[in-house]
């Protein structure tokens, strides 16, 4: 049984197929996986551990709260995603003190998570308005 189709369904795909701050999020974590990589090549695994699971819960959160049956919950949703965006950046700090990154590719990364930051605050906020 289908129930609120429009809300959760969209032509047979899940709403958070549709949504562009879940696609630029899986865009995100797979560059974030890359770093962690090298994280990994240094055998720093809890660090490479820690920045996949950050980056996986971006778009985890955008999805299941996605199907969610009222905005309220949908948006507290968005909000654990935008936390995790700030937690992937003071890991990518902490990648940069290490010199697993560059402070080029820190401040690279920090501009996308700073983009994808306000999109999710804004589509949010559209949701409870």
């Amino acid at each position: 049984m289908i129930v609120c189709l429009n809300l959760i369904f969209t032509a047979m795909n899940f709403r958070f197929e549709s949504l562009d701050i879940w696609k630029e999020s899986i865009d995100l974590t797979n560059i974030l996986f890359d770093i962690a990589d090298l994280a990994e090549e240094k055998k720093k695994y809890k660090f490479a551990e820690q920045l996949n699971g950050a980056a996986l819960s971006i778009s985890n959160n955008i999805a299941e709260g996605s199907g969610s049956y009222s905005n309220k919950d949908f948006a507290n949703f968005l909000n654990i995603s935008r936390r995790s965006i700030f937690e992937c950046a003071n890991i990518l700090h902490v990648y940069e003190k290490r010199r697993i990154i560059t402070e080029d590719q820190r401040l690279n990364l920090n501009d996308k998570l700073l983009e994808l930051s306000k999109k999710i605050h804004f589509f949010r906020k559209s949701l409870i308005n």
